[in-house]
């Protein structure tokens, strides 16, 4: 493996875009010889990621159509992270200037978003690394030579990308990659903190810097019904059980109710009937509050078109409740929700640049 590494890193030193034979040798190495070491390494893969052996991934690319500056070979659960553009995986990078190899857990930088993957945001990449760390520190922290940050040296949108999205990475420099014995145990040690990583992704309902798993469901609901054929291949990320949308739903309006309630308003719960959620009166005073609750941050929810209409029809007498942070236990039968973080908007004032559109409906004309 040593020796592959270093073949790689003396080839990139002759990086064209174009498909030399200099280029045809270094998608050899990174697509099937070092994919075939790692696979001789499968048995000891799973079990340090604590997943099933036909679970265990590897793959590699130089590129598609052009060849990449930045060429890598990655180690991933097939069934968490099909792709490379999204979920968590350990990954083989090699410096655009031919320096160095990295041994990184990474992630994808793209997001499901219905139809279509979208890059992340620099900010969202590192909200999701940051929540990441302290899900692996314990094991971590018991060496001293991983990196936070990596240098790829590629100069190509796709190679600065790899870059944000680093956990934590071992480095190997070109002139002092160690031999095959060493890297076998620092592949099977990163494993098992990508198998960390894993079961914490498992356990939470939301992770930082993710779409809200009910702007997820929306938008894919919207494309499959729309016919798009790319929303029937899935899309990144475990939505939401009906038991844990109305666990969550409960939640929520109950801290909304016990939160009106605590400011001498009389709250009847009216979401079976009537357009929005709770109906408050208060001597002559009346609200309509409109609530939602989400496993995420808050910062997007999902309103129906007839929401919209009925809350500016209401207005200025109306709210928005938003109860965020919600945690699931999905250890109990049935499922329970906990915790959530409450904020109100009142007057709540629906103004045209806070919408995004989902989908639409087209009048054909036939």
């Amino acid at each position: 493996m040593d020796e592959l590494l270093s073949e790689v890193l003396n080839l990139q030193k002759l990086w064209q875009a174009t498909n030399t034979k200099p280029m045809q040798r270094r998608g050899v190495i990174v697509r099937t010889e070092i994919r075939a070491w790692l696979r001789e390494h499968a048995e000891a893969l799973a079990v340090a990621m604590d997943i099933p052996l036909d679970d265990v991934g590897v793959e590699g690319s130089d590129g598609a159509g052009q060849k990449a500056v930045v060429a890598w070979t990655r180690v991933y659960s097939k069934r968490r992270t099909p792709s490379a553009t999204n979920g968590w995986y350990l990954v083989y990078l090699f410096s655009g200037d031919g320096e160095r190899v990295y041994l990184s857990l990474n992630q994808g930088t793209t997001e499901w978003s219905g139809g279509e993957f979208k890059a992340r945001e620099p900010a969202d990449l590192k909200r999701r690394v940051d929540w990441a760390r302290p899900r692996i520190a314990q094991v971590a922290d018991t060496r001293t030579d991983l990196l936070k940050g990596i240098h790829l040296s590629s100069g190509s949108r796709l190679g600065r990308g790899y870059e944000p999205g680093n956990v934590v990475a071992i480095e190997y420099q070109r002139d002092a990659i160690p031999n095959s014995d060493v890297l076998s145990e620092d592949l099977l040690f990163m494993s098992r903190l990508l198998g960390l990583l894993y079961k914490a992704a498992d356990a939470t309902a939301y992770i930082p810097g993710d779409l809200p798993v009910e702007v997820r469901e929306a938008t894919q609901s919207a494309a499959a019904t729309a016919n798009r054929r790319s929303a029937r291949k899935g899309g990144q990320g475990f939505l939401l059980t009906a038991a844990e949308r109305r666990a969550i739903e409960k939640r929520s309006v109950l801290l909304a109710t016990e939160h009106f309630e605590a400011q001498g308003w009389t709250v009847k719960d009216v979401g079976a009937t009537k357009p929005y959620d709770l109906h408050l009166t208060r001597g002559d005073e009346k609200l309509h509050v409109e609530v939602k609750g989400t496993t995420s941050d808050g910062s997007q929810v999902i309103l129906t078109r007839a929401e919209v209409e009925w809350q500016r029809k209401f207005a200025p007498d109306n709210a928005l409740v938003i109860v965020h942070s919600i945690e699931l236990d999905r250890t109990i039968e049935p499922v329970s929700a906990t915790g959530g973080i409450l904020y109100c908007t009142s007057p709540w004032t629906i103004e045209e640049e806070t919408l995004t559109v989902v989908s639409y409906i087209h009048r054909t004309g036939l």
